[in-house]
Protein backbone atom coordinates (compact mmCIF):
# COMPACT_ATOMS: atom_id res chain seq x y z
CA UNK A 1 0.00 0.00 0.00
CA UNK A 2 1.20 3.52 -0.81
CA UNK A 3 1.39 5.82 2.20
CA UNK A 4 1.87 9.58 2.41
CA UNK A 5 2.38 12.29 4.98
CA UNK A 6 -1.00 13.70 6.11
CA UNK A 7 0.26 17.28 5.79
CA UNK A 8 1.78 16.92 2.33
CA UNK A 9 0.95 19.32 -0.50
CA UNK A 10 0.16 18.99 -4.21
CA UNK A 11 3.11 17.59 -6.09
CA UNK A 12 4.82 16.08 -3.07
CA UNK A 13 3.29 12.66 -3.72
CA UNK A 14 4.62 12.03 -7.18
CA UNK A 15 5.19 13.92 -10.42
CA UNK A 16 5.35 11.62 -13.42
CA UNK A 17 6.03 12.21 -17.10
CA UNK A 18 5.00 9.80 -19.85
CA UNK A 19 6.78 10.14 -23.22
CA UNK A 20 5.31 8.03 -25.99
CA UNK A 21 3.12 7.59 -29.02
CA UNK A 22 3.47 7.94 -32.77
CA UNK A 23 1.24 9.04 -35.62
CA UNK A 24 -0.53 5.66 -35.62
CA UNK A 25 -0.43 4.85 -31.89
CA UNK A 26 -2.15 7.01 -29.29
CA UNK A 27 -3.38 4.49 -26.72
CA UNK A 28 -0.06 3.21 -25.36
CA UNK A 29 1.15 6.40 -23.64
CA UNK A 30 -2.39 7.19 -22.46
CA UNK A 31 -2.67 3.78 -20.79
CA UNK A 32 0.64 4.44 -19.01
CA UNK A 33 -0.54 7.85 -17.86
CA UNK A 34 -3.89 6.51 -16.63
CA UNK A 35 -2.15 3.77 -14.65
CA UNK A 36 0.26 6.28 -13.11
CA UNK A 37 -2.74 8.39 -12.13
CA UNK A 38 -4.47 5.34 -10.64
CA UNK A 39 -1.41 4.70 -8.46
CA UNK A 40 -2.35 7.85 -6.55
CA UNK A 41 0.41 10.09 -7.90
CA UNK A 42 -0.33 13.82 -7.68
CA UNK A 43 0.62 15.13 -11.13
CA UNK A 44 0.79 13.47 -14.55
CA UNK A 45 2.54 15.09 -17.52
CA UNK A 46 1.86 13.45 -20.88
CA UNK A 47 4.01 14.14 -23.95
CA UNK A 48 2.81 12.56 -27.17
CA UNK A 49 2.28 13.40 -30.89
CA UNK A 50 0.46 16.64 -31.63
CA UNK A 51 -2.21 14.77 -33.59
CA UNK A 52 -3.29 12.98 -30.41
CA UNK A 53 -3.53 16.03 -28.14
CA UNK A 54 -7.33 16.16 -28.08
CA UNK A 55 -7.86 12.48 -27.30
CA UNK A 56 -5.22 12.61 -24.57
CA UNK A 57 -6.91 15.56 -22.88
CA UNK A 58 -10.28 13.83 -23.12
CA UNK A 59 -9.07 10.85 -21.07
CA UNK A 60 -8.39 12.76 -17.84
CA UNK A 61 -8.96 16.28 -16.58
CA UNK A 62 -5.78 15.88 -14.54
CA UNK A 63 -3.37 15.26 -17.40
CA UNK A 64 -1.04 18.10 -18.31
CA UNK A 65 -0.61 17.42 -22.01
CA UNK A 66 2.53 18.63 -23.80
CA UNK A 67 2.35 17.76 -27.52
CA UNK A 68 5.41 16.94 -29.59
CA UNK A 69 6.36 19.53 -32.20
CA UNK A 70 4.84 17.23 -34.81
CA UNK A 71 3.23 13.83 -35.19
CA UNK A 72 6.42 11.88 -34.39
CA UNK A 73 9.19 12.36 -31.84
CA UNK A 74 11.82 14.63 -33.42
CA UNK A 75 15.05 16.40 -32.53
CA UNK A 76 13.02 19.55 -31.75
CA UNK A 77 11.43 17.69 -28.86
CA UNK A 78 14.71 16.71 -27.21
CA UNK A 79 15.34 19.82 -25.12
CA UNK A 80 11.71 20.36 -23.96
CA UNK A 81 11.55 16.71 -22.89
CA UNK A 82 14.84 16.88 -20.98
CA UNK A 83 13.76 20.10 -19.27
CA UNK A 84 10.51 18.46 -18.17
CA UNK A 85 12.22 15.28 -16.99
CA UNK A 86 14.59 17.32 -14.81
CA UNK A 87 11.57 18.28 -12.65
CA UNK A 88 9.98 14.81 -12.42
CA UNK A 89 10.05 12.10 -9.74
CA UNK A 90 9.81 9.39 -12.41
CA UNK A 91 9.14 8.99 -16.12
CA UNK A 92 7.88 6.34 -18.52
CA UNK A 93 9.59 6.48 -21.90
CA UNK A 94 8.87 4.38 -24.96
CA UNK A 95 5.25 3.18 -25.28
CA UNK A 96 4.10 3.55 -28.87
CA UNK A 97 7.11 5.52 -30.15
CA UNK A 98 8.10 4.88 -33.79
CA UNK A 99 11.08 2.62 -34.44
CA UNK A 100 12.81 4.30 -37.39
CA UNK A 101 16.53 5.03 -37.09
CA UNK A 102 16.20 8.81 -36.66
CA UNK A 103 13.66 8.45 -33.85
CA UNK A 104 15.75 5.80 -32.10
CA UNK A 105 18.79 8.10 -32.15
CA UNK A 106 16.82 10.89 -30.48
CA UNK A 107 15.35 8.45 -27.98
CA UNK A 108 18.81 7.21 -27.06
CA UNK A 109 20.00 10.77 -26.42
CA UNK A 110 17.00 11.52 -24.20
CA UNK A 111 17.45 8.34 -22.16
CA UNK A 112 21.20 8.88 -21.80
CA UNK A 113 20.77 12.46 -20.57
CA UNK A 114 17.63 12.09 -18.43
CA UNK A 115 18.19 12.76 -14.74
CA UNK A 116 15.03 11.36 -13.12
CA UNK A 117 14.23 7.69 -12.43
CA UNK A 118 13.15 5.99 -15.65
CA UNK A 119 10.76 3.19 -16.57
CA UNK A 120 11.64 2.07 -20.09
CA UNK A 121 9.18 0.11 -22.19
CA UNK A 122 8.57 -0.95 -25.79
CA UNK A 123 10.63 1.12 -28.26
CA UNK A 124 13.02 2.19 -25.51
CA UNK A 125 14.21 -1.42 -25.17
CA UNK A 126 17.03 -1.68 -27.69
CA UNK A 127 20.49 -3.28 -27.89
CA UNK A 128 21.94 -0.02 -26.53
CA UNK A 129 19.50 0.45 -23.63
CA UNK A 130 21.57 -1.17 -20.89
CA UNK A 131 24.61 0.96 -21.74
CA UNK A 132 22.45 4.10 -21.86
CA UNK A 133 20.96 3.41 -18.43
CA UNK A 134 24.08 2.13 -16.64
CA UNK A 135 24.32 3.91 -13.28
CA UNK A 136 20.83 5.40 -13.55
CA UNK A 137 17.81 4.56 -11.41
CA UNK A 138 15.80 2.66 -14.00
CA UNK A 139 13.40 -0.19 -14.61
CA UNK A 140 13.34 -2.03 -17.93
CA UNK A 141 10.07 -3.82 -18.72
CA UNK A 142 10.64 -6.22 -21.64
CA UNK A 143 8.55 -9.12 -22.81
CA UNK A 144 10.59 -12.07 -24.06
CA UNK A 145 10.90 -10.68 -27.59
CA UNK A 146 12.18 -7.35 -26.32
CA UNK A 147 14.56 -9.12 -23.95
CA UNK A 148 15.97 -10.98 -26.97
CA UNK A 149 16.29 -7.66 -28.85
CA UNK A 150 18.37 -6.39 -25.93
CA UNK A 151 20.60 -9.48 -26.35
CA UNK A 152 19.82 -10.73 -22.83
CA UNK A 153 18.94 -14.35 -22.05
CA UNK A 154 16.15 -14.93 -19.55
CA UNK A 155 18.41 -17.01 -17.32
CA UNK A 156 20.92 -14.14 -17.09
CA UNK A 157 18.64 -11.29 -16.04
CA UNK A 158 19.96 -11.39 -12.47
CA UNK A 159 23.64 -10.95 -13.35
CA UNK A 160 22.74 -8.47 -16.09
CA UNK A 161 20.67 -6.30 -13.75
CA UNK A 162 23.50 -6.36 -11.20
CA UNK A 163 26.15 -5.49 -13.80
CA UNK A 164 24.29 -2.40 -14.99
CA UNK A 165 22.65 -1.45 -11.69
CA UNK A 166 19.11 -1.59 -13.09
CA UNK A 167 15.88 -3.48 -12.43
CA UNK A 168 14.62 -5.78 -15.19
CA UNK A 169 10.93 -6.73 -15.11
CA UNK A 170 10.49 -9.50 -17.66
CA UNK A 171 6.82 -9.96 -18.52
CA UNK A 172 5.25 -13.35 -19.10
CA UNK A 173 2.86 -15.91 -17.68
CA UNK A 174 5.20 -15.64 -14.69
CA UNK A 175 6.89 -12.26 -14.39
CA UNK A 176 10.57 -12.51 -13.47
CA UNK A 177 12.00 -9.42 -11.84
CA UNK A 178 15.74 -8.93 -11.32
CA UNK A 179 16.93 -6.25 -8.94
CA UNK A 180 20.17 -4.26 -9.07
CA UNK A 181 21.55 -6.57 -6.37
CA UNK A 182 21.16 -9.53 -8.75
CA UNK A 183 18.25 -11.10 -6.89
CA UNK A 184 15.42 -12.54 -8.99
CA UNK A 185 11.77 -12.55 -7.87
CA UNK A 186 8.86 -14.32 -9.54
CA UNK A 187 5.26 -13.12 -9.65
CA UNK A 188 2.60 -15.53 -10.87
CA UNK A 189 -1.16 -15.24 -11.19
CA UNK A 190 -3.48 -13.48 -13.58
CA UNK A 191 -4.82 -15.11 -16.72
CA UNK A 192 -4.66 -14.99 -20.50
CA UNK A 193 -6.90 -11.91 -20.64
CA UNK A 194 -3.81 -9.88 -19.79
CA UNK A 195 -2.38 -10.58 -23.25
CA UNK A 196 -4.58 -7.81 -24.67
CA UNK A 197 -2.75 -4.74 -25.97
CA UNK A 198 -2.05 -2.08 -23.38
CA UNK A 199 -1.52 -4.08 -20.20
CA UNK A 200 2.25 -3.71 -20.50
CA UNK A 201 1.84 0.05 -20.88
CA UNK A 202 -0.33 0.08 -17.77
CA UNK A 203 2.29 -1.92 -15.89
CA UNK A 204 4.99 0.59 -16.83
CA UNK A 205 2.84 3.51 -15.69
CA UNK A 206 2.07 1.82 -12.38
CA UNK A 207 5.76 1.10 -11.73
CA UNK A 208 6.56 4.77 -12.36
CA UNK A 209 3.72 5.89 -10.09
CA UNK A 210 5.00 3.78 -7.23
CA UNK A 211 8.61 4.91 -7.69
CA UNK A 212 7.47 8.54 -7.69
CA UNK A 213 5.79 7.92 -4.34
CA UNK A 214 8.89 6.55 -2.68
CA UNK A 215 9.07 2.86 -3.53
CA UNK A 216 12.39 1.40 -4.62
CA UNK A 217 12.47 0.28 -8.29
CA UNK A 218 12.51 -3.39 -7.25
CA UNK A 219 9.68 -2.97 -4.74
CA UNK A 220 7.65 -0.96 -7.27
CA UNK A 221 8.15 -3.62 -9.94
CA UNK A 222 7.10 -6.52 -7.71
CA UNK A 223 4.07 -4.60 -6.42
CA UNK A 224 2.97 -3.43 -9.87
CA UNK A 225 3.31 -6.91 -11.34
CA UNK A 226 1.27 -8.37 -8.48
CA UNK A 227 -1.43 -5.72 -8.81
CA UNK A 228 -1.87 -6.08 -12.58
CA UNK A 229 -2.10 -9.88 -12.35
CA UNK A 230 -4.52 -9.69 -9.43
CA UNK A 231 -6.69 -7.20 -11.34
CA UNK A 232 -6.99 -9.73 -14.18
CA UNK A 233 -8.08 -12.38 -11.70
CA UNK A 234 -10.69 -10.06 -10.15
CA UNK A 235 -12.15 -9.18 -13.55
CA UNK A 236 -12.28 -12.67 -15.05
CA UNK A 237 -15.44 -13.95 -13.29
CA UNK A 238 -17.54 -11.15 -14.79
CA UNK A 239 -15.88 -10.51 -18.14
CA UNK A 240 -14.00 -13.70 -19.03
CA UNK A 241 -10.96 -12.82 -21.10
CA UNK A 242 -12.62 -9.73 -22.59
CA UNK A 243 -12.10 -7.20 -19.79
CA UNK A 244 -9.49 -5.08 -21.59
CA UNK A 245 -6.81 -2.75 -20.28
CA UNK A 246 -9.06 0.12 -19.22
CA UNK A 247 -10.86 -2.11 -16.70
CA UNK A 248 -7.53 -3.37 -15.41
CA UNK A 249 -6.46 0.22 -14.75
CA UNK A 250 -9.75 0.97 -13.00
CA UNK A 251 -9.00 -1.91 -10.58
CA UNK A 252 -5.59 -0.54 -9.57
CA UNK A 253 -6.69 1.68 -6.63
CA UNK A 254 -8.70 -1.11 -5.00
CA UNK A 255 -6.08 -3.80 -5.52
CA UNK A 256 -3.30 -1.51 -4.30
CA UNK A 257 -5.23 -0.78 -1.15
CA UNK A 258 -5.89 -4.43 -0.40
CA UNK A 259 -2.51 -5.76 -1.57
CA UNK A 260 -1.01 -5.93 1.91
CA UNK A 261 -4.16 -6.80 3.83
Amino acid sequence: MVTRHPHSHKGENGKIAVIGGSSTIHGAPIFSALAAQSSGADLIFLMLPACHTAVARSQSLNFQVHPFCGDELSKQDREPILELLATMDAAVIGPGIARDEATLNILREIISEATCPLVLDATSLQPWTLEATAGKTSVLTPHLGELERMAVALNTIGPTAKKYGVTILTKGQVDRIAGPDGSVHEVSGGNAGLTVGGTGDALAGLVAGLIAQGHSPLEASVTASTVIKRAGSVLYPEFGYSYGTRRVIEQIPHVLRTNNQ
